[in-house]
């Protein structure tokens, strides 16, 4: 194919989309929406408790008199304790929300909305299945709105594309009543999925008033796409409404961790998210449904370093400048039916991590654009700061080490009067025990997920969803156990994540593999090497009596960093007791529509690979 495919599309609704000017901010409108209260309830505790923290330690350390090295420490300590009490704070407002009264759903007048499903290089039958299975479920509502899906595709590979021709056909074939299905697939994947969604708002746009973006994994019920429709509907100042994404489809140690996370701990930090941030939320790029016009005429990405890079993180930028033009973007955590899947193993999730990590450290280059709300830019910097916390935590670390396990193995102390010919540098320093360090730390951390577990602990019928009291005690413990066994694996990946985003320019691309499929172990000891050594060098210094005991979690992951990866991709759902696997209510109580989606992406798979057809729902 040579050119851009549109045979298989509606009649050309154009709808103008300019770039934004980041130098200068735009005339708003008027959008009156208060959550100072909130925020003062997350911020002000999270800075108050990092403070008492600093101002003890600067009283320990002040003794000896404050060095360099000794001011470095503290501003790390800091840096890295403030986004942990955060989410500790955010935690809090969740809980005191859950006592005020649900908001009725609402309703306004029909939208015809477009469901967007960008796809690259995509599994065919899985992306068509879940497109079937969604169009399926929003016609039994019988919704008062108009709906039309588009398989928006850049998939370059040719034989990939004549399936998604054939998909495409089977789906159209059985769609239901008064649902379209249209497909377009793009000569060149100009600014990869930017491009996808300009392609479509300048070409089809002006026909429909809002679109929810989907992912080649999306997976919506028919009660949350019409909720979202409703919601968009009833509030004309909505430019964006997030879905708060449930993960599905995990079977392998790793994906099992992030569901049982996300299903456990993740609703009630998405609570308290929603509940501060109000009407200046973000989005995570799928699972929303947005205004077109508003989109079109407030969120056209410029690219930026004089126009040769391509804004990759775009749907944090893109929520930024909605709300810069007056727009509010919500956020909806109790809109249940919204799934999408996770990478299977550890190497798959790191991979996807380093193009997260270099479109998110290009925020900080966008911190500085005109107009936009404080809250915005709190956004963008949080997103940076979520990879640049793991070099500051592998500093932390390092000082940790030389400090040693008392005042006699302080390595910073390696000139001092055993010395007396030489200057000390750097200066002497008080001993600190790591341990007090480790214990606070991981109090901090945990504490989101004790609270998230005791509450679910404390409602019976919360406890059954999840299996039982044994059950859910036990899936709780393994997945800390295992979540704190991975932490410093990851903290080393992310860091140099960061290192290659800074001293690179470009990353690879190619679409996520969620099967969790094996590596070979030559694979593994080359992914982890870095980790592998560090274990090596601070196994050496536990034994030689240089380091503390306390870091003993840290080096046994950092040793066992191969074999721990390997474990990652080991599938749980198949292989596990039922008290290890994990298990959480989309596990249990697997969502309807979920497995009609498995259903029609195998029997799709039957019909592409030569046998069988689709069936239709």
């Amino acid at each position: 194919m040579t050119q851009t495919d549109l045979t298989r599309m509606p009649p050309p609704a154009p709808l103008a989309m300019p770039k934004q000017d980041l130098r200068r901010a735009p005339g708003t409108r008027p959008c009156a929406q208060d959550g100072f209260g909130w925020r003062l309830a997350v911020f002000a505790p999270a800075l108050i408790i990092t403070g008492l923290l600093l101002w003890g330690l600067h009283g320990v350390l002040v003794q000896a008199g404050m060095s360099f090295v000794e001011w470095a420490l503290l501003a790390m300590i800091g840096l890295t304790f403030v986004w942990v009490s955060l989410a500790v704070s955010t935690v809090g407002v969740a809980l005191v929300s859950r006592f005020e009264a649900r908001v009725p759903a609402r309703r306004g007048a029909p939208m015809d909305v477009a469901l967007l499903v960008p796809v690259y290089n995509e599994v065919t039958w899985d992306v068509f299945g879940n497109a079937a299975a969604m169009l399926n479920d929003v016609a039994a509502r019988n919704p008062m709105h108009r709906y039309a899906l588009f398989i928006l595709s850049d998939t370059q590979d040719p034989e990939i594309a004549k399936r998604e021709l054939h998909a495409f056909e089977v789906l159209r074939r059985d769609v239901p009543e008064g649902m379209t299905v249209y497909y377009r697939r793009r000569a060149q994947n100009v600014d990869k999925k930017v491009g996808n969604l300009a392609d479509w708002i300048t070409g089809w746009g002006a026909a429909h008033d809002a679109m929810l973006v989907l992912d080649a994994d999306s997976l919506m019920t028919g009660r949350a796409i019409v909720r979202l429709s409703d919601e968009m509907a009833a509030d004309p100042q909505a430019g964006l409404i997030q879905s708060f994404p449930q993960l599905i489809g995990a079977e392998t140690v790793f994906a099992r961790i992030q569901q049982f996370s996300n299903m456990a701990y993740g609703w009630l930090l998405a609570e308290g998210l929603a509940r501060w941030a109000r009407a200046e939320g973000n989005y995570w790029g799928h699972n929303a449904i947005i205004r077109v016009d508003a989109f079109a005429s407030a969120a056209g990405l410029p690219h930026i370093r004089g126009g040769r890079d391509l804004i990759l993180s775009h749907d944090f930028v893109e929520a930024s400048l909605l709300r810069r033009a007056g727009w509010t973007v919500k956020f909806l955590p109790r809109v249940a039916g919204s799934f999408e899947e996770t990478p299977g193993t550890l190497v798959d999730y790191v991979l996807r991590d380093r193009r997260w990590c270099r479109g998110n450290l290009q925020h900080l280059r966008l911190l500085g654009t005109k107009g936009l709300h404080p809250v915005s830019r709190f956004h963008l910097f949080q997103g940076a700061m979520a990879y640049l916390m793991s070099p500051a935590w592998f500093v932390l670390l390092v000082f940790w080490t030389l400090l040693g396990k008392d005042a006699e193995t302080n390595v910073i102390r390696y000139f001092n009067e055993a010395n007396p010919l030489f200057p000390s540098w750097p200066p002497e320093m008080s001993h600190i025990d790591s341990a007090a360090f480790l214990v606070i730390m991981y109090a901090m951390l945990l504490t989101p997920k004790v609270t998230s577990a005791l509450v679910i602990a404390m409602r019976p019928g919360a406890v059954r969803m999840f299996g039982g009291k044994r059950a859910f005690g036990t899936a709780f413990l393994t997945e800390v156990a295992l979540s704190v066994a991975y932490a410093p694996i990851l903290m080393i990946q992310q860091t140099k994540a960061v290192l290659r985003a800074l001293l690179s320019r470009r990353e690879s691309w190619a679409p996520q593999n969620r099967e969790g499929s094996r590596q070979p172990v030559s694979v593994l000891l080359k992914f982890h090497w870095v980790e592998t050594t560090l274990g090596v060098l601070l196994s050496a210094g536990l034994i030689a009596g240089l380091i503390s005991w306390w870091l003993v979690p840290i080096v046994a992951s950092l040793l066992l960093a191969v074999p721990l990866s390997a474990l990652s991709s080991v599938n749980l759902a198949r292989h596990a007791p039922a008290g290890f696997r994990m298990d959480s209510p989309l596990t249990l109580h697997e969502p309807a529509i979920v497995g009609r989606a498995r259903a029609l992406r195998a029997a799709l798979r039957a019909d592409l690979e030569g046998g069988g057809k689709l069936a239709a729902e």
